[in-house]
């Protein structure tokens, strides 16, 4: 079967389309952001290089950065229309079917091809706040109610968005929840993982921005200080100036309030973030708006106790409050996520079973050959 992927490049959709390697299926990627080249990508034919027609190689970040009404208008008139691209794109392939990636960056600009194109099967998956969120801005929805209609298969990361996709018009064929990146390769993970009681650091993601919220986190570790004098906080992905100012606070010193021994980082490598999580006792993400987070389940497969915030309750159908992790129900809340790390902190006993409850029960279903083997099956099916 031949498949049109279109997504934009990044981590997940790497992981994601690598399960179909040697799958037997002839996969093609049309980079609709035109992002160029991914070596990482290379096993799959690639449609890249569309966009550019002025200065394609020298003067766009020149014109783009110090003429950008300049550069705006030459966009517009000389560059090719993403619609136009991928029609071309369909046209040459003719692929068995089509398959987006998050519905505003993939779905959406080419669903007037797919529609005209109506007798190719098109495949959807969901991913982080790609209905949730945007269900609630009137333009977007009409968008989201467009392409539900029109798309046939669907991948979701999280039972809630399944249910929404259905209410907005979905009648199509749902093939199942699975991580948006695929399974976890549980073994390798092994070797960046300490013995829980040797663990004595607290990883915050640290996104603040339309959906993440890290410094209400960070509020709530203020509030509690007193607890931390025997725990590392470590912040990574901080994305902020708001979150850099905690460190830049107890670097001087300035504030009674401030958090111990905390550090925090940008953007980390990948496999920077797994040994973190290796070495974490507990992990707490915030936002008030996701599917099923990504980092959670990685979290989890390393043997943190998690904490997470649960927008819409996405977070539920992994978690059982009080029993192998914990629910934020206010993300918005220093204090109410300030009692739950306390409680949590004063009961090794309920970290210890809620880690053994996940190792259990939890963590085998994320096997990334176990999901892979489901992933493909679901594909055959089409």
């Amino acid at each position: 079967m031949k498949i049109l992927m279109v997504s934009m490049n990044n981590l997940h959709f790497q992981r994601w389309t690598d399960q179909l390697r040697d799958s037997g299926h002839e996969v093609f990627w049309f980079d609709i952001l035109d992002q160029g080249y991914a070596s990482s990508l290379s096993w799959m034919t690639q449609v890249t290089g569309w966009k550019k027609e002025f200065l394609k190689r020298r003067g766009r970040t020149f014109l783009k950065t110090k003429l950008p009404k300049v550069y705006n208008w030459l966009e517009r008139k000389y560059d090719v229309p993403v619609e136009v691209a991928f029609e071309r794109a369909l046209l040459d392939i003719q692929p068995d079917v089509v398959h987006s990636f998050a519905l505003y960056v993939s779905a959406a600009p080419i669903k007037n091809v797919m529609q005209a194109h109506d007798h190719i099967k098109w495949a959807y998956s969901t991913w982080g706040s790609d209905l949730f969120y945007f269900q609630h801005q009137p333009n977007y929805l009409a968008d989201i109610k467009q392409v539900l209609l029109r798309v046939d298969y669907l991948f979701t990361d999280c039972h809630r968005d399944h249910q929404i996709a259905v209410r907005y018009g979905f009648q199509g064929t749902f093939l199942g929840v699975f991580p948006g990146g695929g399974g976890y390769e549980l073994d390798d993970l092994k070797q960046y993982q300490l013995p829980l009681e040797q663990r004595k650091v607290i990883a915050v993601k640290g996104y603040q921005n339309r959906s993440g919220r890290a410094i209400p986190v960070l509020k709530a570790l203020e509030m509690i200080k007193d607890q931390l004098a025997d725990y590392q906080i470590v912040v990574f992905g901080a994305d902020h100036e708001d979150v850099f100012r905690f460190r830049e606070v107890t670097e001087r010193s300035r504030s009674e309030s401030e958090i111990p021994n905390i550090t925090i980082h940008g953007k980390l490598a990948h496999k920077e973030v797994l040994k973190l999580f290796g070495k974490a006792l507990l992990y707490i993400g915030n936002s008030n708006s996701d599917g099923m987070p990504n980092t959670l389940l990685e979290a989890i497969c390393c043997g943190c106790y998690p904490i997470q915030s649960n927008p819409g309750g996405a977070t539920a159908e992994i978690i059982t409050d009080g029993s192998n992790g914990r629910l934020i129900t206010d993300c918005d809340d220093p204090e109410h996520i300030s009692l739950i790390i306390k409680e949590v902190l004063q009961s090794q006993d309920q970290i210890k079973q809620a880690v053994n409850h996940n190792l259990l029960h939890v963590i085998p279903s994320l096997d990334r050959n176990t999901i892979k083997q489901q992933v493909v099956s679901a594909y055959n099916s089409i």
